[in-house]
């Protein structure tokens, strides 16, 4: 398990954690150099939909896999809100022919690490080897990963989920872009 818990550019504000997009790219690459640091050559890389698909996409281009999955996994519905237990959303990947492959499945946080158990479960027989890999872990996941950027016990606010989605949804008005100066 390696772990990369820094405190540099890190801002602490409402007892939340609030990740930039500087951290992401930051985050990626330290994470992609530790697995392959430590040896691992993953065959394909399994984003959990939507948090990870941007580190599986980051990890994929820096160990150079271009074989990668998303599986869609529904819990959380707001903050420090969830269902009582994940569930696996369709399509479902078809994991055939894979039973020598290396998996390392990626996602943006291990929480309570029951969106990680459930999707490592459905891999684990139906490929060689599974890893996983996440930017953030907190303390009370079920589940230890195999490669965290960083551990934390607070909220995260992620640079992709921290606005309101531009559709209006969940009663919040739209978004608009910033006014700039006529030219």
């Amino acid at each position: 398990m390696t772990s990369f818990d820094k405190m540099e550019g890190r801002t602490m504000t409402d007892e939340r954690e609030r990740m930039t997009w500087a951290d992401m790219g930051t985050a990626s690459r330290t994470l992609a150099q530790a697995i392959h640091d430590d040896g691992y050559r993953p065959d394909i890389i399994l984003a959990i939909a939507r948090g990870g698909l941007l580190i599986a996409a980051s990890l994929g281009y820096a160990l150079e896999v271009k074989n990668t999955f998303a599986m869609n996994v529904e819990f959380y519905t707001g903050v420090d809100s969830r269902l009582p237990v994940p569930m696996i959303l369709p399509p479902v990947p078809e994991l055939v022919d894979l039973g020598e492959a290396r998996l390392l499945i990626a996602d943006d946080v291990a929480d309570t690490g029951a969106t990680l158990a459930l999707v490592k479960e459905f891999c684990t027989g139906k490929v060689g080897e599974v890893r996983t890999a996440v930017i953030y872990e907190k303390p009370r996941s079920i589940v230890r990963c195999d490669y965290v950027w960083r551990r934390t016990g607070q909220w995260i606010d992620f640079p992709w989920s921290s606005e309101p989605p531009v559709t209006g949804g969940s009663g919040e008005e739209t978004w608009s872009p910033p006014a700039t100066a006529a030219t």
